[in-house]
């Protein structure tokens, strides 16, 4: 049996948003948005101790943050030592600016 309809159907959209879910994803905890606009704005790369003092956060999840913004691609690291040291990943703002792009187009809003 089918449901009345209050409108005419509209397509769906049907192009494959998962990688552009993935980055969003990745982004949806405040600490790791947090971390992407320190690592957005500093001059050189950024130790893991620096954000666990600075959000609060023990160094596990701190870590645990930064592998997911990582494994998102949105993130470089290196160990020194006992301590790892991140920076935004090279192009990481035009993957973000192209995932923003295929689900808001701009022609949406002009």
């Amino acid at each position: 049996m089918s449901m009345q309809r209050c409108c005419p159907e509209v397509a769906l959209y049907d192009r494959d948003l998962t990688s552009e879910a993935a980055l969003f994803k990745a982004l949806a905890d405040p600490a790791r948005v947090a971390i992407l606009a320190t690592l957005a704005r500093a001059d050189q790369e950024v130790c893991v101790c620096d954000f666990t003092a600075g959000l609060g956060l023990n160094q596990s999840t701190v870590s645990h943050h930064l592998k997911l913004l990582k494994d998102a691609g949105l993130v470089d690291s290196v160990r020194r030592g006992t301590w790892g040291y991140y920076s935004l990943a090279p192009g990481a703002r035009a993957r973000l600016d192209a995932a923003l792009a295929s689900v808001l187009p701009v022609e949406v809003f002009a």
